[in-house]
């Protein structure tokens, strides 16, 4: 595993840079961001994150260890390969992008070129809990979203998935009526995951009605 490097900048491209590590240049792919701050014939140091695949072997570079940590975890997105998350990081910050994950807010991703609503709500969803915000515990609930600001980032957060906003309140009021403590909390990603764990069980329930009909 290749954490970082240090060379010469030997090239700068529209997505890449070469460093000349001792006379041998090793391509990095980088935001636009990190590519700007490299300047031909400079020294640079670049934290990386190496993919591996059967055919290649790719670096992605970073100007510091907290982008390249934010990366790391957007990876573990299903549907969310290294390009898509490098272009995550060159429209948001790496402290943005654990808000809008950690508040659920679905649409600061639809912000990226190629990530649409769906997508937009899978990140969010499976998230929730690995990026937080610096200065939150993994289990409070963000200050903006306590108590009285949680439901409308919620109802934004479902409405990503695919549901209209009526079913989505309604969903999110059924659910709560049963964890009574998750309002109290306030806390948006635990309460988004125990709407779609009660649509889930309802979805079940309404098969098992239906089958029993049958």
């Amino acid at each position: 595993m290749i954490s970082f490097l240090r060379g010469t900048v030997a090239h700068v491209g529209l997505s890449t840079a070469v460093i000349d590590l001792n006379g041998a240049g090793m391509s990095v792919y980088a935001t636009p961001q990190t590519l700007s701050h490299l300047k031909v014939g400079t020294e640079a140091k670049l934290f990386t994150s190496m993919i591996v695949r059967e055919d290649s072997l790719t670096l992605f570079g970073f100007a510091d260890d907290d982008e390249r940590d934010v990366f790391d975890v957007l990876l573990s997105v299903s549907g969310v390969g290294p390009r898509l998350a490098l272009a995550v990081l060159a429209v948001h910050e790496p402290e943005a992008i654990r808000v809008a994950a950690h508040t659920g807010d679905g649409k600061a991703f639809t912000k990226v070129p190629g990530i649409g609503p769906k997508v937009a709500g899978r990140i969010v969803l499976e998230l929730a809990g690995k990026l937080v915000p610096h200065g939150t515990s993994t289990g409070a609930a963000p200050a903006a979203a306590a108590n009285t600001e949680w439901k409308p980032q919620v109802v934004a957060a479902m409405t990503s998935l695919g549901w209209s906003e009526k079913d989505a309140n309604g969903s999110i009021d059924k659910a709560m009526a049963d964890s009574p403590e998750l309002v109290d909390a306030g806390n948006v990603a635990q309460i988004l995951r125990a709407t779609l764990r009660w649509l889930g069980q309802d979805g079940a329930r309404a098969g098992s009605r239906v089958g029993s009909r049958g």
